[in-house]
């Protein structure tokens, strides 16, 4: 069996080299880089990586692409249980996996990507938190050269399929909960970041109920950021009847400036993070089972791995109010 080593000393270059070719990093020259994928191709080397698949056990091996939340201090808890359900399910599935975050990638071309993915025997892919300005993965899900499961976005194809809640309902359930209990008629809306697509999605839904409801709705672009929800509270909420928020982490945010402001406006979020239990009040939020959402994104990209054509996936939501004693543990 041809070695990293055989090949470095074909291509006359260091072993580090080899290794940085074929994981894709940057600070190599375009000459080296191509030297060495000759030698590669000619000798008919698979990196270990690859060959620990196909000698394995397991059926493939998977890359989450996560985008972590860099709008707020906390931890990202979505991300964490997105990652938790994906290896529980990949240890049913035999997958092997790996988690990429989309800043490691964020310099590359399509090219350079599909090259970092195959370096390493990727054969599947989950894209979590993708949105219209990622030019890059639109271009690789459009390629077909991996066969990709979408998080919350609208992208389908033979080789891809998209898994989500029904956002504008879950924005119309919570939206009309909160506003019917409380008999608001003025309405501030948070809207999330304006290039996701959960947000235009989030965003159908509450006009939808506000129309229905012959509601005033006001709406400000709130970026999924707990700061900008405070700020944007402490500027529109005294006009309001009640804020709606398109993520818990704006509720949050919200919530502190009304006590701070000490007024009283009804509030509630969108997704069902742990952190609403601390926020000093109940408030009304969609919860979505996020290492649910990634263990049906696993088995999606199993069934795509199969040979299956992709398709457009649903997973419920249910409302909630978390409490304190919920989370304790």
């Amino acid at each position: 069996m041809v070695s990293i080593k055989d090949v470095a000393k074909e291509a006359g270059v260091a072993i580090s080299t080899v290794s940085k070719v074929l994981n894709n990093y940057p600070n190599v020259s375009e000459e080296t880089r191509n030297k060495v994928n000759e030698v590669v191709e000619r000798l008919g080397f698979v990196p270990n990586a690859v060959a620990a698949t196909l000698s394995s056990k397991r059926t493939g091996r998977v890359a989450l692409l996560i985008k972590l939340n860099l709008h707020t201090q906390a931890s990202d808890e979505i991300s964490m249980q997105y990652i938790s359900g994906a290896i529980h399910k990949a240890k049913e599935l035999q997958l092997d996996v790996i988690t990429v975050f989309t800043s490691m990638i964020e310099d590359m071309d399509v090219a350079e990507v599909t090259s970092y993915f195959a370096s390493q025997g990727i054969k599947g892919i989950i894209i979590y938190g993708m949105t219209t300005k990622d030019k890059v993965l639109h271009k690789l899900i459009d390629s077909g050269n991996f066969k990709i499961v979408v998080v919350d976005a609208p992208m389908v194809n033979e080789s891809t399929s998209s898994i989500s809640i029904d956002h504008a309902k879950a924005q119309y359930d919570v939206a009309k909960k909160t506003i019917t209990e409380n008999k608001c008629k003025k309405i501030l809306y948070l809207a999330g970041d304006e290039d996701g697509y959960v947000t235009e999605e989030r965003l159908q839904g509450i006009k939808k109920l506000c129309d229905e409801k012959k509601c005033k709705l006001t709406v400000r672009n709130g970026k999924f950021s707990e700061l900008r929800a405070r700020e944007l509270t402490m500027k529109y909420a005294k006009n309001s009847d009640c804020v709606v928020c398109a993520s818990d982490i704006m509720a949050i945010g919200a919530m502190k400036a009304l006590i701070d402001m000490d007024i009283f406006r009804p509030v509630c979020g969108f997704d069902g993070i742990i952190l609403m239990g601390y926020a000093g009040k109940q408030m009304n939020t969609v919860r979505q089972d996020f290492a649910k959402i990634s263990e049906e994104g696993l088995m999606e990209l199993n069934r795509l791995m199969s040979g299956e054509k992709g398709r457009k996936v649903a997973v419920k939501h249910e409302l909630v109010r978390i409490k304190y004693e919920d989370i304790i543990c």
